[in-house]
C-alpha cells in the first residue's frame, strides 16, 4: 500500500526526530537501522526509500539535534533577557541536563562520534558550534570581527567539557562538583 506524499514526509520527519534522540542516547554506531525505525514507529523496509544511507540519516539527525539545542538556548535567553548567560549556564550545567542524554547537548553526546564520521556529519556539527559561539559572543558582550570571541570559545569548551566529564563518572557528587566548578569559571570568564 502506497502512502501519500504528506504521510511520507511525516514518516521521514519522525525517523529524523527518533534518530536524533536515539543517537544521543546510544551513539551513531551503537544502534541499528531496525531499532531506529522502530523508534519512529515504522518498519525497517522503508528506510532506503527515505535515506540514501545511514550516514545520510546521521547527517540529518545531527542537523535536527543542533536545531533543537539552539532553540533551547534561544528559549532560555528569551525568558531571561536581563541575564542570558547566567540562565544558559544554569540550564546547561544543571543536574536535569546531565541526566537527559536523549534530549541533551549533541556536542556532549555525539562530538567524539562526529569526529570519526564524514564531512557531511562534521559540517552539521560545525554549523551548531558556530551558532552556539555566535550566541555566546553576544551574551558575553565580546563581539569579534566576524568571528567568535575568545570568551565565547572558552565558555562553550568549558561547558561542553564539564558536562562530558560529569556524564562519564559514576560518582554523583563528583559529577555535580564538575558542573558547579564550570559554572563558577563561566562567571569569571564573563566578568573578565
Amino acid at each position: 500500500m502506497r502512502v501519500s506524499r504528506a504521510q511520507a514526509e511525516e514518516n521521514h520527519q519522525a525517523v529524523i526526530n527518533a534518530a536524533s534522540k536515539l543517537f544521543r542516547e546510544h551513539g551513531f554506531d551503537s544502534i541499528g537501522l531496525k531499532d531506529l525505525m522502530k523508534g519512529a514507529g515504522l518498519t525497517q523496509g522503508g528506510f532506503y526509500k527515505q535515506f540514501a544511507s545511514k550516514e545520510d540519516l546521521i547527517g540529518q539527525a545531527s542537523a535536527r539535534a543542533m536545531e533543537m539545542a539552539t532553540r533551547r538556548w534561544s528559549d532560555v535567553v528569551a525568558e531571561n533577557p536581563d541575564a542570558p548567560l547566567e540562565a544558559v549556564t544554569a540550564f546547561y550545567l544543571s543536574p536535569e541536563h546531565l541526566n537527559r542524554k536523549g534530549e541533551g547537548c549533541p556536542f556532549v553526546a555525539l562530538g567524539a562520534d562526529a569526529a570519526r564520521h564524514g564531512p557531511e556529519v562534521r559540517a552539521q556539527f560545525e554549523v551548531g558550534v558556530r551558532e552556539h559561539l555566535r550566541m555566546l559572543t553576544e551574551m558575553t558582550g565580546s563581539a569579534g570581527e566576524n568571528r567568535p570571541s575568545d570568551k565565547a570559545m572558552a565558555v562553550l569548551s568549558l561547558m561542553v567539557g564539564a558536562l562530558t566529564l560529569s556524564r562519564a563518572v559514576n560518582d554523583d557528587a563528583l559529577a555535580h562538583a564538575l558542573l558547579e566548578a564550570a559554572a563558577r569559571q563561566v562567571r569569571e570568564i564573563a566578568a573578565g
